[in-house]
């Protein structure tokens, strides 16, 4: 093969390259990391005919197996691993040792599938384990210890061991594999699942090479470094790839994690039009037509999925988003029950069953699915913020905090989660901490422009009247310069309570003004009427009063330090002339 580099000057070598993986991962039946390859491949220009890579020389060991790799492929094809097994059983070549020992894992799988379908709910998948990995793992390791092992069998022996729980083992072998066949796709994405942090993905020894690229993109998808993902993959676009259905779907998952709905969902369709009988990711397309409630359409996606392949996980929770749409939450959760019997190891399905759980007040169910999410990969925060509602729920806010700092630590610049942790600290009456996490969240980006109001009303209630004024203002500029009303915006309360403190202050026309615009609002209005009479009151009473004693004093004059935690930004009077609720 010819030598493996960084750049990506050369597609033509690049296309060799995939064709000849394509052809080699066909034959040891690896049919993801063929799909994954023959996407890519698809992207680029076609060869012609004198430029397609010749079938790689049999050795002899290859040809007197030939036969007998032959039907053992024809069996594992049908999903016959232990017959395929038998036959391949006393074969010396490479390619058949590794379809021998992949048979075997793979009928241990099978079977373990098979005892848990009917025996057991889904909750209990993770009890049952595959009885061949004991024996598998000490074959294998015998074969490593010798170097016996190819870039395929290596593999295998990483996928041994990760089931084994065997991680720190496993990054090394994984490692290992994709210095010995940089190509093979399969092994890069089980390294993807196993690194935790970037500190542990620098610390790496990965080999030069062009899937590399991919590799790191979909690394910091997961590390939810989204920014330099979206660079990678630009940078993969423009060196060729920009046909590829995989580099699309990528960039709009990357865009779903960090809730830029509007340019995921535009990826989404064209997505659908180039690929349309797609079912890989529909589910995370799913999960942004429900964020924005968009009924119609999720409706077409779940009808269109089942007609497609009903018995596809992804299509299972399409159905449950659709019916949690609904609200028919039991429904919801039959369908993400049945996605797990498809895939135990579903993370999409366990997190989103833990939140039908919840809204059905099942506390415990929900707790152990989140537990399962979290079982499959500690870095999904949905599940760690998932358990921190729910130990909200049960009022146990030490354990709240705990998950929360968990879900914020893998999401540091998502408002969700500095707000829930600014509630439990404030519940923990750790209120320097609460004001930390309310302007962080506002200083971030607000997401549901809640953290300013709540940031306010913890100075309210300590009695720091000049702060709590402070945010209010800054509060009501944020949900008018938006541009859209959002159904939970307190813009009453806080011109109500403007109103009342300008009124202690002795800034009659401003808070005049506040009382008026609290007129406009349901459920301030009785107090804007009151609180106009109480000025109108005031101001006779004081009509005898001096000019300089009716001197307007300064809005918020040097303002009461007692809290270092939050910054105080100054802002002039607030100026409601142009604003209309």
């Amino acid at each position: 093969m010819a030598a493996l580099g960084t750049e990506f000057g050369d597609l033509v070598q690049i296309k060799k390259q995939l064709i000849s993986i394509i052809s080699q991962c066909r034959e040891r039946g690896l049919v993801h990391s063929v799909k994954w390859a023959s996407e890519l491949a698809f992207a680029l220009d076609p060869l012609p005919v004198n430029e397609h890579p010749p079938p790689p020389d049999l050795t002899e060991e290859d040809a007197a197996d030939f036969d007998a790799l032959c039907l053992a492929k024809s069996y594992f094809d049908l999903k016959e691993y232990d017959r395929a097994a038998y036959f391949l059983r006393d074969c010396r070549s490479k390619k058949a040792y590794f379809l021998y020992m992949y048979s075997r894992y793979l009928s241990g799988e099978k079977k373990k599938d098979d005892e848990t379908v009917d025996s057991l709910g889904p909750l209990e998948k993770g009890q049952v384990r595959n009885e061949a990995l004991r024996e598998l793992r000490v074959e294998l390791s015998k074969k490593h210890i010798a170097g016996e092992l190819d870039g395929f069998a290596l593999y295998l022996y990483g996928v041994v061991l990760r089931k084994l729980d065997l991680l720190k083992e496993a990054v090394d072998i994984f490692v290992a594999a994709t210095h010995a066949l940089p190509l093979h796709w399969g092994a890069w994405l089980e390294l993807c699942n196993l690194v935790t942090n970037i500190e542990m993905l620098k610390s790496l020894s990965l080999p030069e090479c062009w899937v590399r690229d991919f590799f790191l993109a979909q690394m910091y998808t997961e590390l939810q470094m989204i920014t330099e993902a979206l660079q990678k993959y630009q940078s993969l676009i423009e060196a060729g790839f920009s046909k590829s259905t995989y580099i699309i779907s990528q960039i709009a998952v990357a865009y779903h994690n960090i809730r830029d709905i509007d340019k995921a969902l535009a990826l989404f369709n064209e997505l659908r039009e180039q690929d349309p009988f797609r079912i890989e990711n529909m589910d995370t397309f799913s999960n942004l037509l429900y964020v924005r409630s968009m009924k119609p359409e999720l409706s077409y996606l779940a009808h269109n999925l089942v007609e497609i392949d009903k018995y596809r996980v992804e299509t299972c929770c399409v159905i449950g988003n659709y019916y949690s749409l609904r609200s028919q939450h039991e429904k919801a959760a039959l369908y993400f029950q049945r996605a797990l019997k498809l895939n135990p190891r579903c993370l999409g399905a366990w997190t989103l069953m833990g939140h039908e759980y919840m809204e059905m007040k099942n506390t415990s169910a929900a707790i152990q699915a989140y537990r399962h999410a979290i079982e499959v990969n500690k870095r999904d925060y949905r599940a760690w913020y998932g358990l921190g509602q729910t130990y909200e729920i049960l009022k146990m806010p030490f354990y709240s905090l705990y998950y929360y700092r968990k879900a914020h630590h893998l999401r540091p610049n998502d408002s969700r989660m500095l707000v829930a942790l600014g509630e439990c600290y404030e519940k923990l009456n750790q209120h320097v901490e609460a004001k930390k996490c309310y302007w962080r969240a506002y200083s971030v980006g607000d997401v549901e422009r809640m953290a300013l109001l709540k940031l306010a009303k913890l100075h309210e209630q300590l009695h720091e009247s000049d702060d709590a004024a402070q945010y209010y203002i800054i509060y009501i500029k944020d949900i008018f310069s938006c541009g859209e009303q959002l159904e939970h915006a307190e813009v009453s309360t806080a011109l109500r309570y403007l109103g009342y403190y300008y009124y202690r202050k002795g800034m009659y026309d401003e808070s005049s003004l506040c009382a008026q615009r609290c007129c406009d609002y349901n459920d301030a209005r009785d107090a804007g009427k009151a609180l106009l009479m109480q000025i109108s009151a005031t101001v006779r009473d004081q009509g005898e009063l001096s000019p300089l004693e009716m001197s307007t004093p300064e809005v918020f004059a040097p303002l009461s330090n007692n809290n270092a935690a939050t910054p105080i930004r100054r802002v002039s009077p607030l100026d409601l002339s142009s604003v209309t609720p």
